[in-house]
């Protein structure tokens, strides 16, 4: 067929950083402190926009997201949604070159190779991914039960690992710093070294953003892998660290009744209020070190008898006089 693309799998591209994919902007705000009056300056503010996914010309999905690192987030949140299932399933990734879609730089057109399938008939459901939760707009949550099987992983950690991995996302969290606006999400190899770190307004969009990273580098399956999220671990985060074959999920806070039930039957370790040296685990102990003898099911707390006291998460900016 004359003009069309063929499969470039070794050399797939993704698009080049548009001019507005900086993270963050300035606003002039008033600030009032407790004791005193108030007083106008300029504040960081962290960037928000829509982003369009396109699939052979037709959108399937919006989702309000940082700019910056589109490419990673359109390929993760396409393996998570079962559209694809590896690297070579992929042929481009390219922003919109034309009208004002080219000007802004809030589409995406994905290529894919010409083996795969897509059933737009159950994508027609103008699917709208809000900021906060990204099951928002799905027709049904059926939709979301994406057929990945329970995983088995031989991956053992010593606690003291884990108690390093929220520094080490914090130190990489440049945005975040200067806005206290942004969620963040990294993955860690077996030793604890870190992978990929990304921010996002949106928690599921970081999340997305790493397994990205991780499709388009030819590193899946993540099966001796750490995912660890600034924020609480949900249901939806638990689907897409299974999707990558994310076998150690760890969150800053709390994780949901559903995030437990679902880790527990796909055979993940979940890890909630990591934070200093202690931690909660809710689902599969037998990954962490010293912690398989004392339980299978959770709650365990394998490094502290207390349970963390929840608060706001540390380093959260406040007003400046």
């Amino acid at each position: 067929m004359a003009g069309a693309r063929t499969p470039r799998h070794s050399q797939a591209r993704t698009p080049a950083v548009p001019a507005n994919a900086a993270q963050t902007c300035s606003a002039q705000i008033l600030a009032c402190p407790a004791d005193g009056p108030p007083i106008a300056r300029d504040d960081t503010l962290v960037r928000e926009e829509p982003l369009e996914i396109r699939i052979r010309g037709r959108g399937i999905a919006v989702t309000m997201r940082t700019p910056g690192a589109d490419a990673e987030l359109a390929a993760g949140f396409l393996l998570t949604e079962g559209l694809i299932h590896s690297r070579a399933d992929l042929v481009e990734i390219a922003h919109c070159g034309r009208g004002e879609a080219a000007l802004l730089g809030n589409t995406l057109n994905v290529f894919l190779a010409p083996h795969v399938s897509v059933d737009f008939e159950r994508l027609t459901r103008h699917v709208f991914a809000s900021s906060s939760c990204g099951l928002c707009g799905k027709a049904s949550i059926e939709s979301v039960h994406q057929n990945f099987p329970p995983l088995k992983s031989h991956l053992t950690l010593a606690p003291a690992i884990i108690h390093e991995l929220p520094e080490k996302l914090r130190a990489e969290q440049t945005a975040f710093a200067t806005t206290g606006g942004l969620h963040g999400a990294a993955i860690f190899d077996s030793r604890g070294n870190l992978v990929v770190a990304r921010e996002d307004v949106g928690r599921h969009n970081a999340v997305d953003k790493v397994i990205g990273h991780a499709l388009l580098k030819n590193l899946l399956p993540l099966d001796q892998h750490v995912l660890l999220v600034s924020g609480r671990a949900s249901f939806e985060i638990m689907q897409k660290a299974l999707a990558a074959r994310v076998p150690v999920i760890a969150a800053v806070s709390a994780p949901s009744s559903l995030a437990v039930d679902f880790a527990r039957d796909s055979g993940q370790t979940l890890i909630g209020f990591l934070r200093g040296r202690s931690f909660n685990i809710y689902a599969h102990p037998e990954r962490i070190a010293g912690a398989a003898a004392v339980g299978r099911g959770g709650p365990v707390e394998p490094t502290s008898p207390v349970r963390p006291v929840r608060r706001s998460p540390p380093h959260r900016r406040r007003p400046s006089p």
